[in-house]
């Protein structure tokens, strides 16, 4: 078993799979280390190592790496910037500097399409790759997504403030908002769907029709409705990060 770790600046979604690729039933979202190697051994499996794709500061990872391996006695081995890799050229002029989740999506995104791609990920950022027929990324974008941008209105804004119960509620309809909780809400969404719409626009004028869209990241629900052919992939990045580490 393999145990395969996605280390956000927040949280850590881990899953176990199989030699060959396959889930094990096994995994989650956690906040800290002690967390992960808890849930992780409460699986009771025999892990053979780990691999892992991680945006935090190299203390935080190898502090992280270093845990695993006294609690499991497992190595890690994690995914690093490439210029290129599974055919796919990272368009950054440093490309060191593209997040390494947003790397491993879009190589997963070619791989599986093999054609031109732009790829969403809509998470507590948002972000756009543009990646051609050729494996040439032609750069994206990022903006704030949802959780971001409501979390400052209620930072900035006092009188913007409610619980997740009114947010919810809010949710039932796109017609203006007729209380603080809709307007925030509904607002939001629509500025997550204005993004879409736009990406969408240029990559039509990049490619015409030929190209295939993929959704991941917790938000990709909020937008799918707006794009009937795209391929929703929530594990998009551990898809791109097993073809970064492939431990044979």
């Amino acid at each position: 078993m393999i145990l395969e770790l996605d280390c956000g600046n927040s949280f850590i979604k881990w899953r176990i799979v199989t030699e060959s690729g396959a889930s094990a039933g096994c995994g989650g979202v956690v906040g800290t280390d002690e967390e992960l190697v808890l849930a992780v051994q409460q699986q009771l499996l025999d892990l053979r190592a780990c691999r892992l794709v991680s945006v935090r500061s190299d203390e935080e990872t190898t502090r992280l790496v270093d845990a695993l391996k006294r609690a499991l006695s497992i190595e890690c081995v994690c995914a690093h910037a490439a210029v290129e890799l599974a055919g796919v050229r990272n368009g950054y002029e440093q490309y060191e500097r593209l997040g390494l989740d947003r790397w491993l999506a879009l190589v997963a995104a070619y791989q599986q399409a093999q054609q031109a791609c732009l790829v969403l990920d809509l998470g507590t950022a948002v972000t756009s790759d543009f990646v051609d027929t050729d494996g040439q990324h032609l750069g994206g974008f990022i903006c704030p997504g949802v959780p971001l941008m409501r979390n400052q209105l209620h930072t900035h804004t006092r009188r913007t403030r409610y619980d997740d119960r009114l947010a919810a509620q809010a949710m039932q309809s796109f017609a203006p908002g007729r209380s603080t909780a809709e307007a925030v809400e509904r607002g939001c969404s629509l500025m997550l769907q204005g993004f879409v719409h736009t990406q969408l626009d240029m990559a039509r004028d990049y490619w015409g029709g030929r190209f295939v869209v993929f959704l991941t990241g917790g938000d990709a629900s909020l937008v799918v409705n707006l794009l009937p052919g795209a391929q929703v992939v929530p594990d998009l990045v551990f898809i791109g990060l097993a073809i970064a580490c492939p431990l044979r």
